[in-house]
């Protein structure tokens, strides 16, 4: 005797696991790109010390201030590059006979969330690890010698008169693991729920911790320390629309556009710190095939 067994459908979604954007406490929006596609911002040097002339102008100057000098201005521009877009049609049927799972709202969200802000994460993490102004040789990291290496980055940033408030230090799970294992590292882990909603762990050093996926960060990532005055990460648009039966579709037709981009100030380089780590490149002949 044959007996056919039920099957039942919840009306659930199984969902990706996936985290909100972070980049906020690395970056900022001191720039308005409204009306414009480039903004362009000036560079000012400045002048020299002398030693005043008390007694008189020194030779061949007219001033006892010292030769007079003339201050450069010049510009650098900043366009845009991301112009990115998506789209999809949900049918009618499909949203009803999959007990409204697959809804245009609900699909729209998931779109921006597990596809949008990763991209626009790992982006602007990588300007951020390519325009560092100090990027020391690619490094092993271990227990014995990740707070060496972060005291280091530290240092950097002292010689180099970034502000001391505001810094955040960038790590992997992996390195934030090496720290957990380093006898010398005491982190403060009393921060609120709205830093550790942006990824904040602790503080170091006066340093704010910030843990980011791995998949969000440049291949070989070890460990970054940055100022957010460093970095202008503008979103000049974000456009997202759902289509209630357009022509040609009985359904929903979303779309969506955001423009985006990164930038590192050039007077700025210093205030960001990338350490990397070794590329590990499988030995010869371990290609997983034969022959």
């Amino acid at each position: 005797m044959a007996i056919e067994l039920a099957t039942k459908f919840q009306p659930y979604t199984d969902e990706q696991f996936s985290t909100e954007s972070k980049k906020s406490l690395l970056t900022n929006q001191d720039f308005d790109w409204t009306g414009a596609h480039t903004v362009k911002v000036y560079k000012i040097t400045t002048s020299g010390m002398n030693d005043y002339g008390r007694s008189g102008p020194a030779e061949g100057n007219w001033s006892r201030y010292g030769a007079v000098a003339a201050l450069d201005a010049t510009t650098e521009e900043f366009t845009l590059k991301k112009d990115r877009s998506f789209t999809f049609a949900i049918d009618k049927l499909d949203t009803d006979e999959t007990a409204q799972q697959l809804a245009a709202a609900s699909a729209l969200a998931r779109q921006n969330r597990e596809v949008v802000i990763p991209e626009v994460d790992t982006y602007t993490y990588g300007v951020m690890c390519s325009k560092a102004g100090h990027k020391p040789d690619a490094k092993a990291l271990t227990a014995e010698n990740i707070y060496t290496e972060v005291l280091a980055a530290s240092q950097a940033l002292d010689d180099a008169e970034v502000p001391e408030t505001g810094r955040v230090l960038v790590v992997t799970p992996a390195t934030y693991a090496l720290m957990k294992k380093c006898k010398d590292i005491t982190m403060e882990t009393d921060v609120g729920n709205e830093l550790r909603l942006r990824g904040v762990i602790g503080v170091l050093d006066g340093m704010t911790v910030q843990k980011i996926p791995a998949n969000r960060l440049p291949v070989g990532f070890g460990f970054m320390v940055a100022h957010p005055c460093a970095t202008v990460a503008p979103v000049k648009l974000e456009d997202y629309t759902i289509h209630a039966n357009p022509p040609g579709i009985s359904g929903s037709l979303v779309e969506g556009r955001i423009v985006y981009d990164a930038f590192v100030l050039d007077n700025k380089v210093k205030a960001i710190y990338y350490q990397a780590l070794p590329v590990v490149t499988p030995p010869s002949g371990e290609d997983g095939g034969k022959g």
